[in-house]
């Protein structure tokens, strides 16, 4: 049987997008061992602008199939390691 992809949203109360992005990163660290979660694929948006997505992590494709796992718009060159 093959699995389709779902989005699962969790509506969170936070300051500003900043501290979102902080309190998304902290769910799916504690997620990640998980093997069916995309932690790469995590993005913030406000609840009446679900349209609009930030993303958390970089998520870039590099060599042997890895993603970097830094945060988005991050500065310096992507790397494997969060």
């Amino acid at each position: 049987m093959s699995r389709q992809r779902f989005v699962v949203h969790v509506p969170v109360l936070a300051r500003d997008l900043g501290a979102a992005k902080r309190f998304a990163r902290a769910i799916t660290r504690a997620l990640g061992h998980l093997p069916d979660v995309d932690a790469g694929e995590t993005t913030v948006s406000e609840e009446d602008a679900q349209f609009v997505r930030h993303r958390v992590f970089c998520d870039a494709r590099l060599d042997g199939g890895r993603r970097c796992r830094r945060l988005a718009d991050h500065d310096g060159p992507c790397t494997p390691g969060c």
